[in-house]
């Protein structure tokens, strides 16, 4: 449905062309200081109008907080966030009155529904993805400041135009690809237009998307996404996997085909002998271990083991484009059909915070999800029958 999430719960409203558009979160902790400015920041990072390879629609998706903090600290209730819609332009769509755009929900939301919004692309809309990223910023300012969590993500390919990876036989992922991951900075992926944070592939990629708005056509390609200093411990078997839910949570953004993490399909022409992660002594100390390689992606058997999480979402070319189409109206009428409108020839350097927000808002319920177990552990009394090997080191034990 519109939720999304267990413990921080996540509800979205909206329409592309109606009055406004928001969410509503449950799960916030408590004495987290937050205000509106705090959120603007995602909001703006994937507002439309930011560069001349995005589309012109002007919005300025301004959020209101409507519930759930006084004084600029959360209560622990519901938040309301909403955002209005500004520059609307139902008429944009008369055309979609007859035909169902070719790739575009029109066609199956009428058939699920037997109604659909008449203008824009409904909840189907990306402009759905700004309760999204709202909640997620708030999701990410928490594990921020509790835990040290870094998320950032980068726009890896457009079209054919790749990041060079520097892969050779010996290895299942190339070191510069690594080296990226673990080091890239929001900072870094904001200077680019394109949000590719290497200037000569981000040039290629500008090109390319240049030339396909030029022809009124539009290009897919994928975006890569760090978690870094993510807790240990964190997923739920068997059907809550930390990777199926993050898997879950971006294919749930529009425009979404793939996802892979870690190695995902290289390391599938790799044997055991080269893919495995072997472990070795934290530097840090202590009872914790680390992996000498992490093609797992920071997940084993569904759980984190505290190294990065990384993984790639594939983004489809957008589907509404102003080039003229053959196709069929509704009614079975063969036709052509040439969409006005104000789109983006390439949505990846938007879809950035979606990306980011998405995997806060995961990471964010799973942590409330392991805290609320480990905290109704800690009030039962020792059990001193258990071997040492049942018990992690540290553990609270007899």
């Amino acid at each position: 449905m519109s939720s999304f999430g267990t413990n921080y719960r996540v509800h979205t409203y909206g329409e592309s062309h109606c009055k406004s558009v928001g969410a509503i979160i449950d799960g916030v902790p408590p004495g987290l200081k937050l205000t509106n400015e705090d959120i603007q920041v995602q909001l703006s990072r994937r507002r439309p109008g930011q560069s001349d390879i995005t589309t012109p629609r002007s919005e300025f998706d301004t959020v209101q907080i409507q519930s759930g903090t006084e004084h600029g600290v959360t209560l622990g209730t519901p938040i309301g966030l909403l955002v209005q819609n500004k520059d609307q332009r139902p008429h944009d769509y008369t055309e979609t009155d007859l035909y169902p755009r070719p790739s575009h929900a029109d066609y199956t939301y009428l058939a699920k529904y037997g109604v659909k919004a008449s203008s824009g692309g409904g909840r189907a809309s990306a402009r759905e993805t700004i309760g999204r990223v709202a909640a997620g910023a708030i999701a990410e300012k928490y594990l921020k400041e509790a835990l040290g969590v870094d998320i950032v993500a980068y726009v890896s390919s457009v079209g054919n135009v790749s990041l060079p990876f520097a892969q050779n036989d010996d290895e299942v992922i190339g070191k510069e690809y690594l080296e990226l991951l673990s080091t890239v900075t929001r900072e870094q992926v904001d200077k680019e237009i394109t949000r590719c944070p290497h200037k000569e592939t981000s040039e290629k990629m500008e090109a390319k998307i240049r030339e396909a708005k030029g022809r009124n056509d539009s290009l897919g390609g994928t975006i890569t996404c760090v978690i870094r200093n993510p807790p240990l411990g964190l997923g739920e078997p068997c059907f809550d996997k930390l990777e199926a839910v993050l898997a879950h949570a971006m294919l749930s953004i529009p425009s979404t085909k793939g996802f892979e993490i870690g190695s995902g399909f290289r390391g599938a022409e790799y044997p055991g002998s080269v893919h495995n992660d072997p472990f070795e002594a934290h530097p840090d100390g202590g009872n914790r271990l680390r992996t000498t390689t992490n093609w797992s992606g920071g997940i084993q058997g569904g759980i984190s083991n505290g190294e990065d999480i990384y993984f790639r979402v594939a983004f489809k070319p957008p589907a509404t484009i102003s080039q003229e189409q053959s196709t069929a109206q509704y009614d079975g009428t063969s036709g052509t059909l040439a969409t006005r409108g104000r789109h983006d020839p390439c949505v990846l350097p938007r879809a950035i915070p979606i990306v980011e927000t998405m995997a806060a808002i995961v990471i964010m319920d799973m942590v409330l999800q392991q805290n609320a177990r480990k905290a109704a552990s800690s009030l039962l009394p020792p059990v001193d029958s258990l071997p040492p090997t049942m018990v992690f080191p540290g553990q609270r034990k007899a």
